[in-house]
């Protein structure tokens, strides 16, 4: 299984999914704000989708870039424990 489709059977096939939900299931160490001022920041690599032009819209991410978020994040773990454990 892939990682958007778990994702969207997570987040019942939404396609944006807002910003403090993201903060919520995948930082829970981090406010949204604290999230959205990394990611301006270049610190975190997670586009973030504004649903209009204000910077008072809606925020979030669309699930197919959370899911390449998760797997780059996935792929350094395992070069990591490969670099470890051999």
């Amino acid at each position: 299984m892939t990682t958007i489709f778990l994702l969207l059977a997570q987040y019942g096939a939404t396609a944006v999914v807002p910003l403090d939900i993201v903060a919520r299931d995948y930082f829970p160490h981090l406010s949204a704000a604290k999230l959205l001022r990394k990611i301006s920041l270049g610190e975190i690599r997670l586009p973030v989708v504004r649903i209009e032009g204000s910077n008072k819209s809606a925020k979030g991410v669309h699930v197919n870039d959370l899911a390449d978020y998760i797997d780059a994040r996935r792929t350094a773990a395992q070069k990591e424990c490969d670099q470890l454990c051999t």
